[in-house]
């Protein structure tokens, strides 16, 4: 019993799904009784999976025949993985130290959870720690208030502009409203506003976000708010001179408020749910709970965009063009729209107040695959789309058929044509042979030399025989391209690899410029 238990598990756990989801309460509760009751082993059969997975049928035929929103979800983890593990991922260690309770974490903590609209599931590093949302929270209490109160009412209190100031500035724009949800000013009086539900109806909607999984409340960070919480005492005085708070608002219970939203606690498990709830149009992937309109969860991702990352924003908005929030607590809350959500969790952070760890992986993130919300997703280019099914894209089928009779036939022109329209000439074929195989093989000397001087392929690819192009060119007895082959192979470099190796590195050069 225990062994087809443990099979079931490992089926699962290749598509992303995880026992503990609540989809497949009843299938596993099922599963784990007749283990219980039985005094031997327990034969599957057809009568017995039925009773079993009956339930979740549909959820389970999706999974199985690779219909979720990514279908090979072990590669796609497998690239997470190895990111996370990035050196790159492991300097610049400083912890925030200006709540002492967030100063008691260790700068080597780093974690990353996702969760997928379907409800796909990955955990890597330390996921399971709790730490307090801080200013991940304003986009949440703001999707609140529009979804409770709507969004002309919100916005007669709070703007929508990125501010071009510091998060905690006393600022506010020309009709003396704070500049946005995600300043301090905004998020203080965007409490005022969901201020008369109870506190418990908010940690209610937060619950439901986070698919009833780990979300706590830290007295002690609470407290330290409190006391060391000036400045935001400042801004609340100014905000209540300038009448920015909705009539018998109570200026001194909407900061308490504040401070206990920011004091809710989370893990990276959990906070990927809420990630991932956003990113599913406001329904929870794994209850499948509609906790958030639809216009709420528009308006929170815009403002997210553009106002997200502190005064990283418009860098962050241009260089993984994603809806994020980070907080002092070393977490970044990202949302991959219809796709998936993301939290990312290190506390060692950068001088703007965001977590180092988090921003480089971000970048690691949509240099590798196309995830940028201006990313093409039509032409093929040198980023991975993890969303793309391989058996049934008689697209990418048909481009690599053209081009690899183009290679064949010696056609420069075709291949060319390909090279402009920003098409992968070191794609492969059902041989994992790629077009320099062919035109190496077929000894059309202007093809290689246009596939090796001009599009800068990887000459040392190897086919299904483990045979390089150079191989092939030798085994037919090509002189003059086994020539070119040669040459080339000795001017081959690194540097002449993908050109989003040097866009990453140009990117991260950007990002370590602000530490």
């Amino acid at each position: 019993a225990s062994l087809v238990s443990r099979v079931v598990h490992m089926a699962l756990r290749k598509t992303g799904l995880l026992t503990s989801d609540p989809r497949l309460r009843d299938c596993v509760y099922q599963m784990r009784q007749s283990t219980r009751d039985s005094v031997g082993p327990v034969m599957m059969d057809k009568k017995l999976f039925k009773k079993y997975m009956g339930n979740n049928i549909m959820l389970l035929t999706k999974a199985f025949r690779k219909k979720f929103i990514i279908p090979n979800f072990e590669e796609f983890t497998k690239q997470i993985d190895k990111m996370f593990d990035s050196p790159h991922l492991h300097i610049f260690l400083q912890v925030a130290d200006y709540i002492p309770q967030l100063a008691k974490f260790g700068s080597d903590l780093w974690g990353v959870s996702l969760c997928t609209i379907d409800g796909q599931r990955h955990s890597v590093g330390d996921t399971k720690v709790p730490f307090c949302l801080q200013s991940c929270v304003k986009p949440l209490e703001y999707a609140i208030a529009v979804h409770e109160l709507g969004s002309e009412c919100v916005h007669r209190y709070v703007g929508k502009e990125p501010s071009g100031f510091k998060f905690n500035k006393l600022s506010l724009n020309e009709e003396d409203k704070p500049h946005n949800p995600m300043v301090n000013a905004g998020a203080i009086v965007i409490s005022s506003l969901i201020k008369v539900q109870s506190d418990l109806e908010v940690m209610e909607f937060l619950k439901s976000m986070a698919g009833r999984e780990f979300v706590g409340f830290s007295n002690a960070t609470f407290q330290s708010e409190r006391e060391t919480g000036d400045r935001n005492y400042a801004i609340g005085y100014y905000l209540k001179e300038k009448k920015c708070f909705p009539d018998n608002a109570d200026m001194i219970a909407a900061l308490d408020f504040y401070f206990q939203l920011c004091s809710i606690e989370v893990n990276c498990e959990s906070g990927s749910v809420m990630a991932a709830t956003l990113a599913n149009g406001g329904i929870c992937p794994i209850t499948g709970e509609h906790v958030l309109s639809a216009e709420a969860v528009r308006n929170t991702l815009s403002l997210m965009h553009s106002c997200g990352m502190y005064d990283f924003s418009g860098q962050f908005a241009f260089h993984v063009g994603l809806p994020a929030k980070s907080g002092v607590s070393g977490a970044v809350l990202l949302v991959v729209p219809n796709v998936m959500g993301m939290m990312c969790w290190s506390p060692p952070l950068d001088r703007l107040g965001n977590s180092v760890r988090g921003i480089h992986f971000c970048q690691d993130l949509v240099s590798y695959f196309n995830f940028h919300n201006y990313d093409n997703l039509r032409h093929f280019t040198k980023k991975h789309d993890p969303r793309r099914r391989s058996d049934d894209d008689p697209l990418r089928n048909t481009l690599v058929v053209n081009l690899m009779f183009a290679a064949y036939s010696g056609d420069v022109c075709a291949l060319r044509r390909f090279a402009l329209s920003a098409v992968d000439m070191e794609q492969r074929d059902y041989d994992s042979r790629t077009a320099l195989h062919i035109a190496a093989v077929e000894g059309h000397v202007e093809a290689v030399i246009f596939l090796t001087e001009i599009c800068k392929v990887n000459p040392y690819m190897r086919d299904r025989w483990g045979n390089t192009p150079l191989d092939d060119a030798m085994q037919f007895g090509h002189e003059v391209v086994i020539s070119v082959l040669q040459e080339y192979q000795r001017e081959y470099t690194d540097n002449d690899s993908p050109c989003d190796t040097e866009e990453q590195k140009a990117t991260l050069d950007t990002v370590k410029s602000i530490v």
